[in-house]
C-alpha cells in the first residue's frame, strides 16, 4: 500500500472528502505531478453512468447500500469472520429461525474432510429432525401468509398463466403426498421427477420431500438413454412425467422418451410399476398419447381425489432429500447427494442475502429444476423465505426475443436471475428488444452457470438494468448446494466478470499443484478448507468415488476442479474511514493508482489537524492506524 500526506507548508488544497464514498474520483485533477500515470481508475455508480471498461468497479448507491441486508463491507466482514471462526454460532443462530421438531444435540456439525484421517464424512445438524416442504409451505401459511401468491406460472405461449398462493399449493402438494403414500411410497423411496416447468414440477418435488420420498429431478430435455441410466441407478417406485410440452415452436413428446426409457430398464432387469402422467393439454390432448395400461396412470384422474391434508414425516437434518445427477468423467452420471437441514438453511440463507430478499419482491429465475440452480433457487431457497417466483415453461426468445422483458413488465418482476449464456444470445439479438419495455420493477439481477464475461456483464448491467441493478454473480456447483463466492449487493463494488468475496461459512483457498496454499495476487486450483452446511455428502452408491474425485487430489481440503485467480483489493471507502479515525488526520481522500508488481495501489490525500506538522512519524502512524482498522479483501475470478 502506497500512502503519503502533503508536507507541511505545501500549497493548500480544497477538501476532497464528500457525502459519497465515490466522489473521490475527482480528485485525479489534483493528483502532483510526480505520480506517474494512473491507469485502472475507472469507478460508477448504481442509477448514475454507465459501465464501459472492463476494470470498472460498480458500487451501489447510498440509497441502495442503506436498504440492504448488508450494507457495508463492515458490517459483512464481522458477519463472515464469525461464520468461519464460529461456524456452530453462526449457523445455529441462523437454523434457530426454522421450524425443528427436535432439536440437534450436542453437536451443530462434525467433519472429516482429510482422506488421511479417514473416511470422508460431512453432518450439520445431525440428530434433529424437521421436514423441508413444511418450512417452505405451513411455516409460512402460519405467519399469515398463506393468500400470498407462491408461484406465478407463464406459459410457452403469451397469454397462458396461472397462479398459485402459499395455501393453495400446500393444498396441491398434500394431495399428490397422500397419493404418492397411497401407492407404496415412504421415506427413504427414490422417485424420478421427468417434467417441463409447469407447476406441478415445485409441487412434485414438495410432495416429495413432505413424506420423506427422495426426488431425484431429471431435466426434460435428456433423452430415453440419459433418463434411463439415472433410474437404473437409483431404481424408484414411481416415475412421473407428462404427455408432451412446447417449447417454442416445438412440440416434445416427453412420455414417448419416458417409455423408451423403462423398456431400456426393463430391458436390463429394472421394471417400474407406475408411470403417473400430467396431460399437458396445451401441448397434447390425452387421446394422441401412447399408452401402457396396468403401468401408466393421469395424473388428473387420481390426484386430486385425495385430501388436502398431509401430515409431514419429520426426518433427521442428515437424512437425504434428493439426488441430481451431473455427467462424469467416464461418461456415467453421478448421482451427488444432498440431505436435509444443512441444505435447507443454506440455502434459504444464500438467496436471502445475495439477492438481497425482501417481502415485497417477484422473484424469477430462469433455470430449468433439472439441474440444480432450480432445486436451491427456484423451489426451496425462495419459497422457504416465502418469496412470490414466476415459473416459466416457454422458450426465452419465444415469439421474439423481447419475451423475458415482456414478462419482467407483466409479473413486475424485481430479481431476475439467469444464465450468462442466455445474456450473450439475447444481447446479440439487439437492445431494441430490451428497451421497447419498461423493466422498472428490476432491482437486482444475477448471472448463474458458467463465468460471466465482461463484455456480457456490462451490456446487462447498463441495458437490462438500466445502470441501476447490482448482479449477483455467483458461482457454485450442483455439489455445493449454494452459492459459494458471490457478491452482496449493496455492501461492496462489483467487478463485472468476477465473484468477489466468499459466502458466509465458505472458507476458500487457492493451491498450487503440490497442494500449497498460495496467497496475493495468483493463480491456481480452487479449494474449500472447511464444511459448510448446503455440502454434498456422497455421490449415491459410490462413497469412494466422491472421495477420489473431491478429496484425495488436496488431502485437506474440498477440491472444486476449477481454477481461480485473485488478487488483494483494499476498499477505498475503508481507507479514508480508518485515516480520519486518527486524532492528527482531519481530512482523507483516496485513489487508486499504477503499482509496477500489484497492478494497482492506493494513493492517499490527507489533510492534517490544524497546528499538526507533517513528519515521517506521523506517516507511518497513519499507514499502522490503517493496517490495524482494514480487512484485506480477496476478489475472486473463477475460471
Amino acid at each position: 500500500m502506497g500512502t503519503r500526506s502533503p508536507a507541511a507548508g505545501s500549497s493548500p488544497r480544497r477538501s476532497l472528502v464528500t457525502s459519497h464514498h465515490l466522489r473521490h474520483v475527482e480528485s485525479m485533477a489534483q493528483l502532483p505531478s510526480g505520480a506517474g500515470k494512473i491507469s485502472h481508475l475507472n469507478a460508477v455508480i448504481l442509477g448514475e453512468s454507465l459501465s464501459s471498461e472492463e476494470n470498472d468497479l460498480v458500487f451501489p448507491s447510498p440509497e441502495f447500500s442503506a436498504q440492504a441486508l448488508v450494507s457495508s463491507p463492515e458490517q459483512y466482514q464481522q458477519m463472515y469472520r464469525r461464520s468461519v471462526e464460529d461456524p456452530a454460532g453462526f449457523w445455529s443462530e441462523i437454523a434457530s429461525q426454522f421450524c425443528w421438531k427436535e432439536k440437534w444435540h450436542p453437536e451443530v456439525y462434525a467433519e472429516n474432510i482429510d482422506v488421511r484421517k479417514g473416511t470422508v464424512r460431512i453432518e450439520w445438524f445431525k440428530g434433529a429432525t424437521t421436514n423441508i416442504c413444511y418450512n417452505a409451505l405451513d411455516r409460512n401459511i402460519e405467519a399469515g401468509n398463506g393468500g400470498k401468491v407462491a408461484i406465478y406460472w407463464e406459459g410457452n405461449e403469451p397469454g397462458q398463466d396461472g397462479q398459485l398462493t402459499y395455501a393453495e399449493l400446500l393444498d396441491k402438494v398434500c394431495q399428490l403426498s397422500n397419493y404418492l403414500k397411497h401407492v407404496g411410497v415412504g421415506k427413504g423411496d427414490a422417485v424420478v421427477i421427468y417434467l417441463p416447468m409447469l407447476m406441478e414440477l415445485p409441487i412434485a418435488m414438495l410432495a416429495c420431500a413432505r413424506i420423506g420420498a427422495v426426488h431425484s429431478v431429471v431435466f426434460a430435455g435428456f433423452s430415453a438413454e440419459s433418463l434411463a441410466q439415472r433410474i437404473l441407478d437409483c431404481k424408484p417406485k414411481v416415475v412421473i412425467t407428462c404427455n408432451a410440452v412446447r417449447r417454442g415452436p416445438k412440440t416434445i413428446h416427453l412420455k414417448e422418451i419416458v417409455d423408451s426409457a423403462l423398456t431400456e430398464c426393463a430391458n436390463d432387469g429394472i421394471s417400474i410399476g407406475l408411470c403417473l402422467t400430467y396431460e399437458n393439454q396445451s401441448a397434447m390432448e390425452r387421446e394422441a398419447t401412447k399408452w401402457q395400461e396396468g403401468r401408466d396412470v393421469w395424473w388428473q384422474d387420481v390426484v386430486s381425489k385425495f385430501s388436502t391434508k398431509c401430515l409431514v414425516e419429520w426426518v433427521d437434518a442428515e437424512d437425504p432429500l434428493f439426488l441430481l445427477y451431473t455427467s462424469g468423467s467416464t461418461g456415467n452420471p453421478k448421482g451427488v447427494l444432498h440431505t436435509t437441514g444443512g441444505y435447507m438453511v443454506y440455502t434459504a440463507t444464500t438467496f436471502k442475502y445475495a439477492f438481497d430478499y425482501k417481502p415485497s419482491d417477484i422473484y424469477w429465475c430462469t433455470a430449468d429444476c433439472g439441474w440444480i440452480t432450480g432445486h436451491s433457487y427456484v423451489t426451496y431457497g425462495p419459497l422457504l423465505n416465502g418469496a412470490t417466483i414466476v415459473v416459466f415453461e416457454g422458450a426465452p426468445s419465444y415469439p421474439d426475443s423481447g419475451r423475458c422483458w415482456d414478462i419482467v413488465d407483466k409479473y413486475k418482476v424485481s430479481i431476475f436471475y439467469t444464465a450468462p449464456t442466455l445474456v450473450r444470445s439475447l444481447m446479440r439479438d439487439g437492445d431494441e428488444y430490451v428497451t421497447r419495455y419498461s423493466r422498472k420493477s428490476l432491482r437486482v439481477l444475477g448471472s448463474v452457470g458458467e463465468p460471466i464475461n465482461p463484455s456480457a456483464w456490462r451490456w446487462f448491467y447498463n441495458v437490462v438494468g438500466d445502470s441501476r441493478c447490482p448482479i449477483s454473480d455467483t458461482w457454485w456447483q450442483t455439489e455445493t448446494g449454494g452459492f459459494m463466492i458471490v457478491p452482496l449487493p449493496g455492501a461492496w463494488p462489483q467487478k463485472p466478470g468476477s465473484a468477489t468475496f466468499p459466502f458466509f461459512g465458505v472458507l476458500p483457498v487457492i493451491v498450487d499443484e503440490k497442494g500449497n496454499e498460495i496467497e496475493g495476487e495468483c493463480s491456481g486450483y480452487l479449494c474449500i478448507k472447511q464444511s459448510w452446511p448446503g455440502a454434498f455428502r456422497t455421490l449415491y452408491g459410490d462413497h469412494e468415488r466422491f472421495e477420489t474425485t473431491y478429496f484425495k487430489p488436496f488431502p485437506g481440503y474440498y477440491f472444486t476442479g476449477d481454477g481461480c485467480s485473485s488478487g488483494h483489493r483494499i476498499g477505498t471507502a475503508e481507507v479514508e474511514s480508518a485515516l480520519v479515525s486518527h486524532p492528527q488526520c482531519a481530512e482523507a481522500a483516496v485513489v487508486g493508482v499504477e503499482h509496477e508488481v500489484k497492478g494497482q495501489g492506493i494513493y492517499a490525500f490527507v489533510t492534517l489537524v490544524d497546528g499538526v506538522p507533517y513528519s515521517e512519524e506521523l506517516r507511518k502512524s497513519l499507514i499502522l492506524t490503517v493496517r490495524n482498522q482494514v480487512y484485506t479483501f480477496t476478489y475472486y475470478d473463477i475460471y
